[in-house]
């Protein structure tokens, strides 16, 4: 079936491509893709072959942020039906491992999440034609929710785990520092669990535009450095948590004075090796947090975005036909004109 491959760095190509039978066996519906969104690993694979030490040995179809319609279910399947759009869940834990059984799924040993190349051979991505998959991992939406909203399912929950380490921010002072999507959904979040100030940092105008739209009340290009948030790290530190989005050591290293004694950071962004300011950490008593990925908070995602709890509508710049894909990703690329970008699998993904 066609699809949008990888085969090496800047070597993006719209093809047939040999997948799996998209035929759904018991306990599965076939999907027939209508929009997915560009995420930042996928940028990492199309300009750099990877990131870290996951690299692209294979062609490989891109893309785990997706949605598409129903167009078949196998027997026993109870709560889809034929012509329902549904967000599909990348995330595939194997439930026997020790993590999976200790109920630590996100930390499965032997996890197959859609458009990786973690593993090898490679789990093929989401940016195809059709793809069979078990029920519960096409979430149903509701309508009047279009193809490309239902595929921020993915990135969102990505953040509403990131929030689960942040504990109550009601009231609090929030930073979120960098502003890319994942930056500006961690705003959207601090603002609907009633966070009384969130700051945003970010060098591109853009972005810092996009986070004031969706929730920031104080941003701050931090271009030229983190002079301007001087005054939040007086008396010991004024802010309460903070998510760090950008990956960027010089960004890590610069919000940590700013945080109030035990207060929290939840490294959101993924980057290289840092240098921390450990004795400020332990003279302050501040609790830092890794995240990773997500578990049950893809249906929440669900949940908020159907029930337009959260309309992320804004945050989509742009809607690429799957032929225009190199074109598509450029734009994604591009901080100065997009925030999350995405491409139409099939006619019923451009609206």
């Amino acid at each position: 079936m066609k699809a949008i491959i990888i085969h090496a760095p800047h070597d993006l190509r719209v093809q047939e491509f040999a997948l799996p039978d998209a035929a759904p066996a018991a306990g599965e519906v076939r999907v027939r893709m209508a929009a997915g969104g560009i995420c930042g690993s996928d940028l990492h694979y199309y300009h750099d072959g990877g990131f870290g030490t996951v690299r692209v040995r294979q062609p490989m179809a891109l893309g785990h942020e997706a949605s598409g319609f129903v167009e078949a279910v196998g027997a026993d399947v109870k709560g889809v039906r034929v012509g329902d759009l549904v967000a599909v869940n990348p995330s595939r834990p194997c439930q026997s491992c020790p993590n999976c059984c200790a109920g630590l799924r996100i930390h499965c040993t032997d996890m197959r999440f859609n458009g990786s190349a973690m593993r090898m051979p490679h789990e093929q991505g989401l940016f195809r034609k059709c793809i069979a998959v078990e029920e519960h991992r096409a979430v149903v939406m509701p309508a009047g929710i279009r193809p490309a909203e239902s595929a921020l399912c993915e990135p969102f929950a990505v953040c509403l785990h990131a929030a689960s380490h942040a504990g109550d921010l009601a009231g609090k002072t929030v930073l979120v520092s960098g502003c890319g999507p994942i930056g500006v959904l961690c705003v959207v979040i601090a603002k609907l669990r009633g966070a009384a100030r969130i700051l945003a940092t970010d060098i591109a105008r853009a972005s810092l535009d996009m986070a004031a739209r969706m929730g920031a009340t104080d941003c701050f290009d931090v271009s030229s450095g983190m002079e301007a948030l001087a005054p939040f790290a007086e008396a010991k530190g004024q802010v309460d948590v903070v998510f760090e989005c950008s990956g960027n050591p010089r960004a890590l290293a610069g919000a940590i004075p700013l945080i109030r004694p035990l207060g929290r950071m939840v490294l959101v962004g993924i980057g290289g090796d840092s240098a921390l300011p450990v004795n400020l950490i332990v003279a302050r008593e501040l609790q830092l947090f890794g995240t990773f990925r997500f578990d049950s908070e893809f249906n929440e995602a669900a949940a908020l975005i159907g029930g337009k709890t959260v309309d992320l509508s804004p945050m989509i710049s742009a809607i690429y036909p799957m032929e225009d894909a190199v074109a598509a990703f450029a734009h994604a690329g591009d901080r100065t004109r997009a925030t999350k970008v995405a491409i139409a699998l099939s006619d019923r993904g451009a609206g």
